[in-house]
């Protein structure tokens, strides 16, 4: 990054954005009840995990990374030879997933996409199966971005859950930022809303603590890479 984009990314406050860049955390989110959930920044700045990497091989191209944060998934991909695009609306997350040989778009996934419909693979891990706080309407959105023969793939949360809340990220040295509409989803719920949608869940897995499925649209010739049920 250049100096210039180092001031203004060092005058936003925001934890959400100060932990992106620092990959340092922690960073929680907290939620209106009072409840804080610690969330994985290590993470997003590391090379792919073993539950990262099960989901890589189910990565035909092309590939949207929704929420991409500062974009490991979409190097990985790039590094296997697959194109991928991050999509995110944190710019700091973008400018750091371009930093680093990636490609991103600051732009909501509601928002409009290059290529939609085209896309073979669209990615919502990491939680962001939350994004908007509406996974049905979220799921919606991702179905029509697939190609016919394209497939989500979604991380759902390891215990039986569905939950819609306000939320907002924090830190420990007292600053939070806005709240904004969050939600989490377990397995049995993610099959449901995705049975509702017409979209049939072609393969479910465990790695870690992590929990992953694989939709696609009902009667299509789904064609993702088959990496086997773990």
């Amino acid at each position: 990054m250049t100096t210039d984009e180092d001031e203004l990314y060092d005058a936003d406050e925001d934890p959400y954005a100060l932990a992106l860049r620092s990959g340092r955390g922690p960073v929680y989110l907290r939620l209106v009840d009072g409840r804080r959930i610690r969330m994985p920044v290590h993470r997003w700045h590391e090379q792919p995990t073993v539950a990262d990497k099960t989901v890589l091989e189910r990565c035909a191209g092309p590939v949207l990374d929704v929420g991409c944060g500062p974009g490991r998934m979409c190097r990985a991909l790039r590094s296997r030879g697959v194109f991928a695009l991050g999509v995110d609306i944190a710019p700091r997350a973008v400018a750091l997933t371009t930093a680093q040989g990636g490609l991103a778009l600051c732009r909501s996934v509601f928002d409009r996409l290059p290529a939609e419909r085209v896309w073979k693979t669209v990615l919502l891990i990491d939680g962001n199966i939350g994004i908007g706080g509406d996974p049905h309407g979220l799921l919606r959105r991702c179905g029509g971005l697939i190609a016919p023969t394209g497939c989500l793939v979604v991380e759902a949360e390891l215990h039986d859950v569905e939950e819609r809340y306000n939320a907002r990220f924090e830190n420990l040295q007292g600053q939070s930022g806005p709240f904004f509409p969050w939600a989490r989803l377990g397995r049995r719920a993610l099959n449901r809303i995705a049975a509702d949608l017409a979209l049939s869940v072609t393969d479910q897995w465990s790695s870690g603590n992590r929990c992953f499925a694989t939709l696609a649209h009902q009667g299509s010739s789904f064609d993702c890479p088959d990496a086997g049920r773990r």
